[in-house]
């Protein structure tokens, strides 16, 4: 008996029932298969070696493909763990995955401590394992059989997680001496791992609750050539000086303060300006496109988010709730602005000539994230979207879809951003617990956001699980200037929250028809985004953007009075910028406005002031000569001229 196995080519093979990935990829050509780590069988990452009894649409993975990193990243954490029980008998493992550059391991090595200066010699004993070229070998078990095992290691962690698993699906992988819980998948063998960089050491609260033991997260990298691990090295250390946390201090944009709160950033002045700024290049793009302002409240009742959902899905993670003086009334900070403006909908009759009707909201919204897993502004507890919410007839999903499209991408060229894919976030079919709604209507949705994206020519790629509970979803990734991917915007259709808050509108024929809602955040969170763009552009923001456009910098005190004069002539023209009178020389003062990455330097002098001129120096560029102030102004107007 046969299985048909079909390729990315288009091409159709077959093969004896049970064939394995390898012996596929053999039959292709034995470069692929000295070069396979995995295999995808059915859109499931699976083992090499495993076999495969039905027909199925199968890719090999290499390095080049994120499955084949995947399988490899999840291998290396195995093969540190196995260091680590080599040189630390008796620890105790948490979870080990891979992430999206690298992978990590919580560890629990009971009273040793361990830090940064203990990363070599872990290093050093996973180069020497990987050496021996061990196979990875997959092994199902029974719980019991599993349970057993652990108990007579004395790891709690893996018991705990084995009673979470349904007898029958659970499976060991081996590598040399380590036993592991695991499902997988895995590369061949330890030998393709040959260069390892064990990066830090962090704390992680078991589970993520902040009520369980601190574990020790170790993280690391491997690559199969170490070229690519140094020019990873090479490209971390370039991130380092990126780091939006780092410039957000420098450039005096944002800060943190514990008597705040954990992951609520305070905006400081200038990065209040670059978030206003890029909240009126997005109204202005908005009101072009049609869209309505509406402003809802920072809190909401219960009920609200009951009815939407949100509060089963998400009540877990949201900030508890708010209690009044009325013991039946309770409300919750605002985790969602979708259902506020459902309500904004449904406040007045709505026929089919109204729609599309657009509503757009700079909603600040709060979700309890655990504070080891904050980080800067990607990661917060506070934040603002750029939300809006578009209710429109069936029949105008597609076209409202591709309008949003099109703004989404007018975000991203006029910012620079010019390398991305969309991703098609669909359901889990074999999870459909953890959505709401009948099939047909998930199906319809799915397949007017494909039509949508290939009538645009976007170039996508279709990731099953990753919808949000009520829709699929168009994410978009962006990749920054290092290369580094980063999900931004997204345009989600919905055809479950007008049936939970019972929108209506009258139709043509004079019936009472549901509406479709379209979800859609081009930045996705003002605080999110501003990281991004720090680190795309390492804080030299486009000149319409930048908080301070100008330094004027008088070499003398002398002229400080013309320094001002030139100022306050800029401000009436909105070009925004301060004088630097402090008695320091002038080569103290452009090495200062450099280090602030102030677009323009104009010094004042003598000269200067005599002919009402200005000395331009760029950032970054250097000296650009005498201009009067008048031809300064006129170039630097069409320079600063906003996308919009």
């Amino acid at each position: 008996m046969n299985v048909r196995i079909s390729l990315p080519d288009g091409s159709v093979r077959e093969f004896s029932t049970g064939v394995k990935g390898i012996e596929i990829a053999k039959s292709i050509s034995e470069g692929l298969a000295r070069n396979a780590l995995a295999i995808e069988v059915n859109g499931e990452i699976r083992d090499l070696e495993r076999p495969i009894t039905t027909d199925a649409s199968v890719k090999i993975l290499t390095w080049n493909d994120a499955g084949g990193k995947y399988a490899f990243w999840h291998s290396s954490a195995h093969l540190m763990a196995e260091a680590l029980e080599a040189l630390y008998p008796g620890v105790k493992f948490g979870i080990g995955p891979p992430i999206e550059n690298g992978f990590y391991y919580d560890v629990d090595l009971g009273d040793r401590p361990f830090g940064d200066d203990d990363l070599a010699a872990v290093e050093a004993k996973m180069k020497e394992l990987a050496k021996t070229e061990n196979r990875y070998a997959r092994r199902e078990v029974s719980k019991a059989e599993a349970l057993d095992y652990f108990k007579k290691k004395n790891d709690p962690y893996k018991i705990e997680l084995i009673s979470d698993l349904q007898d029958g699906t659970i499976t060991f992988y081996q590598q040399g001496n380590f036993v592991d819980l695991c499902k997988g998948p895995h590369i061949p063998h330890t030998g393709f791992i040959k260069a390892i960089k064990l990066l830090n050491v962090a704390g992680a609260y078991w589970r993520g609750n902040e009520k369980n033991k601190m574990l020790t997260r170790i993280y690391g990298i491997t690559f199969p050539k170490q070229k690519e691990l140094d020019d990873y090295l090479t490209l971390l250390e370039e991130a380092k000086k990126r780091d939006h946390r780092k410039l957000g201090k420098e450039l005096e944009l944002f800060t943190f303060s514990e008597k705040v709160g954990l992951g609520l950033p305070l905006w400081l002045p200038k990065g209040t300006i670059l978030r206003e700024r890029l909240e009126q290049f997005m109204r202005r793009a908005q009101v072009k496109a049609g869209y309505d302002p509406v402003v809802t409240p920072h809190i909401g009742s219960k009920a609200l988010y009951v009815t939407s959902g949100h509060y089963e899905k998400y009540g877990k993670d949201s900030f508890q709730p708010i209690h009044t003086p009325d013991e039946n009334e309770e409300f919750l900070l605002k985790p969602m602005n979708c259902p506020h403006h459902c309500e904004i909908y449904k406040s007045k009759p709505r026929s089919y000539r109204d729609l599309p009707i657009r509503l757009a909201e700079f909603g600040t919204v709060y979700r309890y994230e655990q504070s080891g897993e904050l980080h800067g502004l990607t990661r917060v507890r506070g934040f603002t979207q750029d939300d809006a919410h578009i209710f429109c007839r069936p029949d105008q999903v597609k076209e409202e879809f591709i309008k949003v499209i099109d703004l989404v991408l007018h975000v991203f060229n006029s910012l620079g951003f010019e390398n991305y894919t969309a991703q098609v976030s669909l359901r889990d079919p074999a999870n459909k617990e953890k959505y709401i709604g009948a099939d047909e209507l998930w199906d319809r949705a799915e397949r007017e956001i494909q039509e949508a994206a290939d009538e645009r020519g976007l170039k996508t790629v279709a990731v099953r699980g990753e919808a949000a509970f009520y829709g699929p979803k168009l994410d978009f990734m962006v990749k920054d200037a290092l290369g580094r991917s980063w999900q931004l915007g997204t345009i989600q259709v919905d055809y479950q929250l007008p049936q939970r808050f019972e929108l209506e509108y009258v139709g043509a024929d004079n019936q009472r028809h549901r509406p479709v809602m379209i979800h859609r955040a081009p930045f996705g969170s003002l605080e999110r985004f501003v990281a991004v763009l720090i680190e795309h552009c390492a804080g030299n923001f486009p000149l319409w953007l930048s908080p301070e456009q100008v330094a004027v910098l008088p070499i003398s005190e002398r002229f400080n009075d013309y320094a001002t004069v030139v100022l306050n002539t800029l401000k009436d023209l909105d070009i925004r910028g301060f004088v630097d009178d402090r008695d320091e020389k002038i080569g103290r003062k452009i090495r200062d406005a450099e280090v602030k990455k102030i677009p323009y330097m104009l010094i004042v002098g003598e000269r200067e002031a005599a002919e009402k001129a200005v000395s331009v120096r760029r950032h970054g560029q250097g000296d650009k000569g005498s201009l009067s102030l008048t031809d300064f102004v006129s170039s630097f107007r069409l320079e600063a001229a906003s996308p919009i």
